[in-house]
């Protein structure tokens, strides 16, 4: 068995990437298969969870492809492996993405089916970015979505990611809480998000603190002289012993400098919170805010905010982090053009639509009533939702602020029918529908690989 190596992996450059793709694209290069190709990036089903997923993560994975490369280092790994011919390696080292993208704006909302993301390029080049781009628009598509669940059943009421320590790995604890901003959650707890995305920062204190004076009342008068209009953790003993002992520093600090709130995390938040902003008002500190956490998520928030709970802010971790209800999405990333002819997959259940694609999202009144999948080239009634983003493997726009992407997604779900935008699953589908032309070639070509005739033949390399 070959010794483990010390140095640090280099993910995003040439070696994210599965071997399949590397042999891939070895075959494709000692056959001479140089033709253009399309892929395409959709998911096959949604969640029995979701009524729609927001597209997330376009603007860092596109900084990434761009800079896709096999470094020297990455060139020995792989002669090391010996799977690979010198001339193909010395290709791999000269290698860069030369293709077009066209893709969702993050933020969109979308539907099974239906491209996120379309990838035009020699089809090597192409075939390359196939786990860079699944996993960097599969994550925080995933948590993005998980995360407008939270924001959408904390009905208004501040929440804030506290997820990081329970995330699967630092990679997505920082790129969920991009994600989670992109869906509406106002703050993290993350200091390397908050440095990488300019995110507001938020955080309270640690049980340990408290456990390590004497009493909860030193505690709290020695963490709030350091940190003026901070929140107290009041449950690490006896909850409302513990909102009384922070009600006693806050008349002790006075107005400018007293505790902004308190925090619950753990116990019955409804019973608790009502009690507690009782002794907070009866005190006079009608400004204090209650702050909630431990083991929430959208549906016990919804059940919190419904039976009226005096909660202001909501910080969630584990269950949003994860995407506890949905953890996976059914993400493929597929051929559907190669050589200028369209391709498909026929597998039960698997079928794919060929070619280069568009989404035309119909409306009403402003209001979302279905999509068609039709051809890149036609032009139908409707909003064309996938738009350029890469041109000759360079991005055609700087990236977005997260500010913006949150005010677009939020526009762009709210022109979602009412019945999409509830927690509960919608009685019936969002109508999507394959246009009459791409209906018909999907049709002839289905016909053709299953009578054994194959796919029209590809244009020479």
């Amino acid at each position: 068995m070959r010794a483990p190596d010390p140095r640090p992996s280099r993910e995003g450059g040439g070696l994210f990437a599965d071997l399949y793709e590397l042999t891939m694209m070895r075959a494709y290069a000692a056959l001479g298969m140089e033709a253009e190709a399309v892929f395409s990036l959709f998911v096959r089903k949604l969640p029995p969870e979701r009524n729609f997923l927001i597209a997330c993560g376009l603007e860092e994975v596109l900084d990434e492809i761009e800079h896709f490369h096999f470094s020297p280092e990455d060139i020995l790994y792989l002669r090391g492996l010996k799977r690979f011919p010198d001339d193909f390696l010395e290709n791999l080292r000269r290698f860069r993405f030369s293709g077009d993208i066209f893709a969702l704006p993050e933020g969109t909302p979308f539907f099974a089916d239906e491209p996120i993301l379309e990838v035009r390029a020699p089809i090597g080049q192409a075939q390359a970015l196939e786990t860079l781009i699944l996993n960097r628009i599969g994550l925080q598509t995933m948590l993005a979505s998980k995360a407008w669940r939270v924001v959408t059943a904390a009905g208004g009421r501040q929440v804030v990611d506290f997820g990081a320590r329970r995330a699967q790995g630092a990679d997505a604890a920082v790129r969920g809480a991009r994600a989670f901003a992109v869906a509406g959650v106002e703050a993290t707890s993350l200091l390397a998000a908050g440095a990488r995305y300019n995110l507001p920062l938020a955080g309270t204190m640690a049980h340990s603190f408290v456990e390590a004076f004497s009493s909860e009342a030193e505690a709290f008068a020695a963490f709030a002289e350091l940190f003026p209009r901070t929140v107290l953790l009041v449950d690490t003993y006896d909850t409302l012993q513990g909102v009384r002992n922070a009600i006693r520093v806050a008349r002790q600090l006075g107005p400018d400098r007293r505790p902004m709130g308190v925090r619950l995390d753990s116990g019955d938040l409804l019973g608790l919170s009502r009690s507690a902003r009782g002794l907070l008002d009866a005190a006079g500190l009608q400004d204090m805010k209650i702050v909630a956490s431990g083991g929430l998520d959208e549906t016990k928030i919804d059940a919190l905010v419904k039976d009226g709970a005096p909660i202001d802010i909501f910080g969630i971790g584990t269950e949003m982090s994860v995407s506890g209800d949905a953890p996976s999405l059914d993400i493929s990333y597929k051929l559907t053009e190669y050589g200028g002819a369209g391709r498909m997959k026929l597998s039960p259940g698997k079928m794919t639509l060929p070619g280069q694609k568009q989404v035309f999202r119909r409306g009403a009144g402003g209001t979302a009533i279905g999509d068609v999948i039709a051809r890149a080239d036609e032009s139908l009634p409707g909003t064309p939702l996938l738009e350029p983003v890469m041109r000759g493997g360079r991005r055609i726009a700087p990236p977005a602020d997260l500010s913006v992407l949150q005010a677009a997604a939020k526009k762009a779900i709210a022109a979602l029918p009412a019945e999409r935008r509830i927690l509960a699953p919608a009685p019936t589908p969002f109508p999507v529908v394959a246009s009459p032309r791409l209906a018909a070639e999907a049709e002839a070509l289905r016909a053709r690989l299953a009578s054994g005739r194959g796919a029209a033949s590809a244009t020479p390399p």
